[in-house]
């Protein structure tokens, strides 16, 4: 058993043994594939969404080293008329591109040299376990003659395929090499028929449009835009979190809220799987994004600010959608020509949710949200911090009862490009509060529309645990005066909504003149 050729299941083992979410279900989709057309799959997901578990899965699953029977027993493809068909039924080649080149490192060898150390590494533990393959050099001769040998054809696993090209930007010769051998492998007639029963390749991003990729482009992808079959296996599924929840006694409703956010049609919610287990497992319902992947790709990409990509940002934290065209991206991360562009890279990487019918994105969660309000400290964003500078006077202002001031600053808000251009109704004023209210987005809960058994009310603000803010009940009115707002508040009593609240409440009725194009105010101050 070796690390490239026939691994063992010690992987899955583990995984396994441990509080392992059953997503075997997986391997029937491959069977499917197997010897068809089909059978090259590439499926790209942002970092910790269980793409090596899967890998892990899949070896053990095919691997003909190994007895995996009763890993599987009681699983998911256990079931399937597929299971025992393939299980253990094929030689493997595995490889993890990001350990690769990780190996190489450590080594301190240049990655020029990382196909030379793939290819050596297959063939010396193909090699030793059949020495009558020595005098066979080349890799691909030597894998032809392995099935030849064995009666048995290959199924491909490579994790993090694109981690190659990530690296090894500048070093055109390396990237050439290294996407030869793929075309020699995947794109050869004299090869891939005979030798490959099925490939899943694993990547951040999908294969680049403009070619320069082609030796990987008979592949079919499932992207996190749109994963197709696989999306069940894109993360964790609303009941599986649920029955992780009940399994460690943890609040489903605080995992859903800091994890949630990747919905699909066929499927629903997903979750971020790592950062689930990661909460479940301690108690701790905060970020964990953090631990795994550094933010500085995103700050990078945010600094770039192309075409007020950061007022955008400024909007997707207040809650709002943006439509997106994901279309032009070159699924690389230095081909940007327009906002759009670092939006679309935004979502490969897990920072954005995307829904394929409104063609919309917006921040999954409040993990993901946490790792945005931490940019706004970045004395760069000249532009976040004047916005940030006049909100946080205004929550000053509004604490303070000051109701010509809070008028005035959402004036402001409505004079800047922060606002809808047509500021016509009511909906636009409640926008334009939303960015007037942005720093509260990492101090309370926001609430639109909150039930109150006599009406919704508009926006509600809930200070988060371990601070000394009272909650904010906001009410608007368009072409009525701010005292028929407070009348509302006060006559349908929403501050009783808040059940279970103690403290200070700070009521607020905004309204709009539209003949006068004036704001107006009215703050009310009540203890619960």
């Amino acid at each position: 058993m070796g690390v490239y050729f026939n691994p063992a299941n010690d992987g899955f083992k583990e995984i396994v043994n441990g509080n392992y979410v059953d997503k075997t279900g997986l391997i029937s989709l491959m069977n499917d594939r197997i010897n068809t057309t089909d059978k090259l799959v590439c499926i790209s997901r942002p970092r910790r969404f269980g793409k090596s578990f899967a890998a892990d899965m899949l070896c053990a699953y095919y691997s003909c080293a190994c007895d995996s029977r009763a890993l599987f027993d009681g699983l998911e493809i256990a079931d399937c008329e597929s299971f025992k068909s393939h299980l253990n039924k094929y030689n493997v080649i595995s490889l993890d591109m990001a350990a690769a080149i990780s190996a190489l490192k450590r080594k301190e060898k240049s990655i020029h040299s990382l196909v030379d150390f793939i290819t050596a590494g297959i063939r010396e533990e193909i090699v030793s376990e059949y020495p009558e393959l020595k005098e066979v050099l080349d890799i691909s001769d030597c894998i032809k003659k392995c099935v030849d040998i064995t009666k048995r054809e290959f199924v491909f696993v490579i994790d993090e395929w694109d981690a190659v090209i990530r690296e090894a930007k500048e070093d055109n010769d390396t990237q050439q090499s290294y996407l030869d051998l793929l075309r020699e492998w995947f794109k050869n007639r004299n090869f891939t028929p005979k030798v490959v029963a099925a490939a899943y390749m694993t990547g951040i991003l999908p294969i680049k449009k403009d070619g320069s990729e082609s030796a990987v482009s008979d592949f079919e992808e499932f992207t996190i835009l749109d994963p197709g079959p696989f999306t069940r296996f894109t993360g964790f599924t609303e009941q599986e979190v649920l029955t992780l929840s009940e399994k460690y006694g943890r609040d489903s409703s605080l995992i859903k809220k800091w994890y949630d956010g990747y919905d699909f049609d066929t499927i629903g919610a997903i979750y971020n799987p790592y950062s689930v287990m990661e909460a479940v497992k301690s108690g701790d319902y905060s970020s964990h994004w953090r631990k795994t992947s550094a933010a500085e790709n995103l700050i990078t990409y945010i600094n770039m600010d192309e075409e007020g990509l950061q007022a955008d940002i400024l909007k997707l934290l207040s809650g709002e959608h943006l439509r997106v065209n994901t279309r032009n991206f070159k699924n690389d991360f230095e081909s940007f020509s327009s906002k759009e562009d670092v939006l679309t890279l935004l979502i490969h990487l897990g920072y954005l949710s995307y829904d394929k019918n409104s063609q919309t994105v917006r921040i999954p969660n409040e993990e993901v949200k946490q790792e945005f309000t931490d940019i706004l400290d970045n004395p760069k964003h000249t532009k976040l911090i004047k916005l940030i500078s006049m909100s946080e006077k205004l929550l000053s202002d509004t604490l303070a009862g000051n109701e010509k001031a809070v008028a005035k600053a959402i004036e402001n808000v409505r004079e800047s490009n922060y606002a809808p251009q047509y500021y016509n109704n009511e909906q636009a004023l409640r926008y334009a509060v939303k960015f007037a209210y942005i720093v509260c987005v990492d101090r309370f809960m926001k609430i639109e529309e909150l039930p109150t058994g006599k009406g919704l009310a508009d926006v509600v603000f809930v200070p988060k645990k371990n601070t000394a803010y009272p909650a904010i009940i906001i009410e608007l009115k368009w072409d009525k005066d701010e005292n028929g707002a407070m009348d509302q508040i006060n006559d349908r009593k929403y501050e009783t909504a808040l059940s279970g609240y103690v403290g200070e409440i700070v009521k607020v009725g905004i309204s709009y003149d539209a003949d006068k194009k004036i704001h107006s105010c009215k703050i009310e101050k009540v203890h619960m």
